[in-house]
């Protein structure tokens, strides 16, 4: 919890001015409707992280299930899913290159896709399943923190490279570690969680 409170400390305050000039990512040319829709997925994006914590808080879990479904609703329906269908705008107008694209519109997809699922084992009172989806759910609304860590670090270890691999382009250097980072983070995370919920299990059940 107090790394995403960090994370959206030092995020979101500039999306909270809606100046397009302090935005983080530049917005593309003659596209109006780009800096709105990044806002509106920054801010949708925050609530799933916050709200995203108190799920997966097992002593909150235990003492107030009503809490649990009121931010488990807001969980869905105002952070992951607009935020992750917002992100299919946003990813494929990226400016980092077809391989960073594709790697957010994967993952959007997925971050969609495994909420959904969650929801619908919820509805269905399959709760161990519920809780299985939704962990997933949580590991890709916090990859994107993952992701700046491993931008960082990737961007140390490939500088070296800068005037051979990269021939020279700082550009080619960031696209490249900002491919490593949305490619690698929700790799990571989703990993760990299956093996974590795999462990978790019954030894029978295994």
């Amino acid at each position: 919890m107090t790394v995403a409170a960090v994370f959206l400390a030092f995020s979101v305050p500039p999306y909270l001015t809606f100046d397009p000039s302090l935005s983080r990512l530049a917005p593309p040319e003659g596209n109006d409707l780009y800096y709105p829709l990044l806002v509106a997925h920054v801010l949708f994006g925050a609530v799933a992280m916050v709200t995203a914590c108190f799920q997966v808080w097992p002593s909150f879990r235990t003492s107030h299930p009503r809490g649990h479904r009121i931010t488990g609703r807001i969980y869905v329906f105002a952070g992951a899913l607009p935020a992750g269908v917002l992100g299919l705008y946003i990813g494929w107008h990226t400016a980092a290159g077809p391989s960073v694209r594709v790697a957010n519109l994967v993952g959007s997809a997925l971050w969609v896709a495994v909420t959904i699922t969650g929801l619908w084992m919820a509805r269905r009172r399959r709760y161990q399943d519920h809780r299985r989806w939704m962990s997933r759910s949580f590991a890709l609304s916090m990859s994107i923190v993952l992701s700046r860590i491993v931008n960082v670090v990737a961007t140390i270890v490939l500088t070296p490279q800068l005037g051979t691999t990269f021939k020279g382009s700082p550009e080619l250097l960031q696209y490249s570690s900002a491919s490593i980072g949305v490619w690698l983070s929700p790799l990571l995370l989703l990993l760990i969680t299956d093996w974590v919920l795999e462990r978790r299990k019954p030894a029978r059940v295994r």
